[in-house]
């Protein structure tokens, strides 16, 4: 599989909220090319805690976009690490100094990344996991034109009051490790960032997925080896950006409190794509906002996995969930 890497500088970018993102860089994978109808390019945008990369086995055996009939592209997000981020950004916004840059700031740039690359042209389909649904959802707000096929897994357009309650408890956790120091630490707050995953891991898998013991299945001979892997991943990665990522996510509401005007915009051809176990991506609140979109439908992945279960290629039965979900959409006429 040939992906080519992409970058765009965007120079001091405008921010939907007020102020610029100095010296913006947004950064991305593409795979496979665009045809001369300039009708085939799928959106991916990142999920929370990823990259561009991880979302490459959406492009794997079985999914309708591997043969390479689409143009394909897996973009970064700001504050991940990749795109200009905390922990790489202009000397003025490093670190705690980083403004708050919103769902809307980062497609606004994706499609300036578009335009740029490719010209005018038409969405296909926009798709994505996790924090990758909730850019699919404002891809479809914001261009209703453009967009055709629209396919969130894992995801709500709006962050919902239960969801805010646990993201405050995840970032609580990282904030309370006195090495944070309210964003200026000089060297990471690992205390903070332990408890961070292990906080979150409690939440990113069901009920049923711990006592069940679903964790042997991905490998782990117990919880805390589960806990364990947890930790250092998050080690990994930078406090800052983190928590700026965090806050585009818990920002999100179309529509300013009028969701269902917003979502009553939406012109694509919608299939909404919950897990029965997420906990906070919840089925109750995706099938409410379907319910918002003009001829939307809604499917189910039956999996105990919980919010994992649409991580790319974590769960085979999900994964090949979604695939057809993406076949029978890119089949239909926009």
């Amino acid at each position: 599989m040939t992906l080519l890497e992409r970058h765009i500088s965007l120079g001091d970018w405008p921010l939907c909220g007020g102020g610029l993102l100095r010296a913006a860089r947004l950064t991305a994978l593409q795979y496979g090319t665009l045809n001369a109808r300039r009708d085939n390019l799928v959106l991916i945008p990142c999920y929370y805690g990823g990259s561009a990369r991880g979302s490459v086995p959406l492009l794997g055996p079985g999914s309708p976009l591997a043969g390479g009939d689409y143009c394909v592209v897996l973009f970064d997000l700001f504050g991940n690490g990749h795109a200009t981020s905390p922990s790489n950004a202009h000397p003025s916004q490093r670190g705690h100094r980083f403004p708050r840059v919103t769902l809307e700031d980062n497609v606004a740039a994706q499609a300036a990344a578009l335009e740029a690359w490719f010209g005018p042209l038409d969405i296909a389909l926009a798709t994505g996991w996790s924090m990758g649904g909730m850019q699919s959802y404002q891809w479809a707000l914001r261009h209703p034109d453009r967009v055709r096929r629209l396919l969130p897994v894992c995801a709500t357009a709006r962050c919902w009051p239960h969801n805010r309650v646990f993201l405050d408890g995840v970032r609580s956790a990282l904030r309370a490790d006195a090495t944070f120091n309210g964003g200026d630490y000089q060297r990471p707050p690992e205390a903070g960032l332990r408890a961070f995953a292990r906080v979150y891991a409690g939440w990113a898998y069901s009920q049923a997925f711990f006592r069940r013991g679903l964790y042997r299945e991905l490998g782990f001979d117990d919880i805390e080896a589960l806990l364990r892997f947890w930790e250092e991943d998050h080690l990994a990665q930078d406090a800052n950006d983190l928590l700026a990522v965090l806050a585009a996510w818990e920002a999100a509401d179309p529509g300013a409190g009028d969701l269902a005007a917003a979502l009553g915009a939406i012109r694509a051809r919608t299939l909404v794509l919950p897990s029965r176990t997420d906990l906070y991506f919840t089925l109750e609140d995706a099938g409410h906002e379907a319910g918002l979109i003009p001829g939307a439908t809604l499917e189910i992945l039956d999996s105990d996995l919980g919010h994992a279960a649409g991580a790319p290629g974590r769960d085979p039965a999900s994964t090949a969930a979604w695939f057809s979900a993406m076949a029978r959409l890119l089949a239909e006429s926009p």
